[in-house]
């Protein structure tokens, strides 16, 4: 083949599979998904990667661009030829790649395929469209808007204003950094790694290889966690030695974060095949947890916690930047079911909760529904717990996090980049009760 086609060729088989409806981690995995990806050197993979991410990213001006210049629609048994198109338009708009090297091998990689060669013409034409007419095409597109769906937008600047949700999904067409979580001395790794202490003692560096191969990996210093993920667990207070539930505990980073504090963790979980992630983890950190695998609308511990962090199951629209994917498979609907759980899972996660305890209550969204309405209904409801505002100074000072009731909510604009590295947090909720009564 071709050099750099095997990486296309493994970057449209991806495309196709999530415009098909597939997540982006289904459609990445080794065995299952877009197996020709495993079996490509790192350098080459990295760059499926790199492609794969813009093209979901850019994937509303992508679309605008190309429907400029395609006339008419593609028929159903070409959605090969249109992953194509995708990921060449990618190259040509986004990325530092020739326009030559991208039209030539978009061609190359629609002959390679029996079901898409006879339309190689065509896509080297609109490819070519393209490369002429791409300086006034973007200048012509509201980027930010294009590739945000409308609702989510809608929804945004109801919750934020118009000017947060623009913020919102400027952050979104940005690859997110790379954050660890250290078990001591951040300040030590972040030199030793190249990287950069946050406020909140995160330390932040710029995607590069496999992580496997960094320092400190194998000997279990650090887990992958980024910095607004790592901020519910810790306002739980001083852990040592009390009884801690991590429920929706998968992949686990909570749960590390709650071990090396000296905390005695239960970590549950519904699904098998994360939780042998999370003991994975586990073992290779040094760490130690109870591991039950339950469904939470059924398990019943045998006695109430100190502590409970409720990480429920949600939209996940706090994490667009990491997977870019959510906006293709998510909907309004989605938001209304997932709320309508985490408020059965809030109620049954309250009542293991010892008296004096605290509850902390979190989900990676940006949705006001699966946040702040879902704590206002409980305590309107009558439930056993108040409030205890979260103060800046438990979160590396970042006021602009916290709400007007104290809760944190960070956005994916927050932590702006102060030199040459990425800035942004994954968008996060957490409230923190304490219960008051039997």
């Amino acid at each position: 083949m071709k050099p750099g086609l095997p990486a296309r060729s493994a970057a449209a088989a991806i495309i196709d599979a999530v415009l098909g409806g597939h997540s982006l981690d289904a459609a990445l995995d080794p065995v299952d998904g877009a197996s020709a990806l495993a079996v490509l050197p790192e350098r080459d993979r990295a760059l499926a990667r790199a492609i794969v991410g813009v093209s979901l990213r850019r994937l509303g001006q992508i679309e605008d661009a190309l429907g400029r210049l395609v006339t008419r629609p593609l028929p159903a048994k070409a959605r090969a030829v249109h992953a194509i198109l995708v990921i060449s338009a990618a190259q040509l708009l986004f990325l530092d790649v020739p326009d030559h090297a991208a039209v030539s091998l978009a061609v190359d990689l629609a002959h390679a395929d029996r079901h898409t060669e006879h339309y190689a013409t065509f896509v080297n034409g609109v490819m070519r469209a393209l490369a002429r007419g791409r300086a006034e095409i973007l200048a012509a597109q509201d980027a930010p808007r294009l590739n945000t769906p409308s609702w989510l937008y809608e929804r945004w600047s109801a919750a934020y204003g118009v000017e947060a949700a623009g913020r919102i999904a400027e952050a979104h067409m940005g690859e997110a950094a790379l954050d660890l979580t250290v078990k001591s001395d951040p300040q030590g790794w972040a030199e030793r790694l190249g990287g950069t202490v946050l406020p909140t003692g995160s330390v932040r560096l710029t995607p590069r290889g496999q992580i496997e191969r960094l320092d400190g990996y194998l000997d279990g210093a650090w887990w992958v966690q980024d910095a607004a993920a790592a901020l519910p667990a810790r306002l739980l207070g001083d852990v040592a030695g009390k009884r801690v539930a991590d429920l929706c505990a998968a992949p686990g980073g909570k749960t590390a974060e709650l071990a090396v504090a000296g905390a005695r963790v239960t970590a549950v979980d519904i699904s098998p095949a994360r939780l042998e992630r999370l003991a994975s983890n586990l073992a290779r950190l040094g760490l130690h947890a109870e591991i039950v695998v339950a469904d939470l609308a059924e398990w019943q511990p045998e006695a109430p916690f100190d502590a409970v962090l409720l990480d429920a199951p949600c939209s996940a629209t706090g994490t667009i930047r990491r997977h870019p994917d959510v906006v293709r498979l998510k909907g309004p609907a989605d938001i209304a079911a997932l709320a309508a759980l985490q408020a059965s899972l809030l109620r049954r996660a309250a009542g293991w909760v010892a008296l004096g305890g605290t509850l902390v209550y979190c989900t990676c969204s940006l949705e006001p529904e699966e946040g702040e309405q879902q704590i206002a209904r409980f305590l309107a409801e009558g439930a056993p717990f108040r409030r205890v505002p979260v103060r800046a100074d438990e979160i590396g000072g970042l006021a602009e996090c916290l709400t007007a009731d104290g809760d944190l909510r960070t956005l994916p604009f927050h932590l702006p980049a102060t030199d040459d590295r990425r800035g942004g947090l994954d968008g996060f909720f957490a409230a923190r009760l304490v219960r008051v009564e039997d």
